[in-house]
């Protein structure tokens, strides 16, 4: 379900939302996220979608830098929800 690009992102990034590494590398990542349930959207827009659909309105400046929101690189981002 998470190419090599979303699963470097998140163990390189992971501390922006956990206060310790819970990954090592992409396999132990591809099942945390799986066991999170996170998830991959194109773009900002969806990722506005995303959580206006969990019910919280956040403007688009904060949503971005959210912990829970990473920035692949390519136009893609990965929500994370601890």
């Amino acid at each position: 379900m998470f190419d090599d690009k979303v699963l470097d992102c998140f163990v390189k990034n992971q501390l922006k939302l956990f206060p310790k590494e819970v990954v090592a590398n992409r396999s132990e990542a591809a099942d945390f996220l799986e066991e999170c349930m996170a998830t991959v959207v194109k773009g900002k827009n969806e990722v506005i979608e995303y959580f206006e659909e969990e019910g919280l309105d956040m403007s688009d400046g904060d949503i971005l830098s959210a912990a829970e929101v990473f920035d692949v690189g390519d136009g893609r981002f990965l929500i994370v929800e601890a």
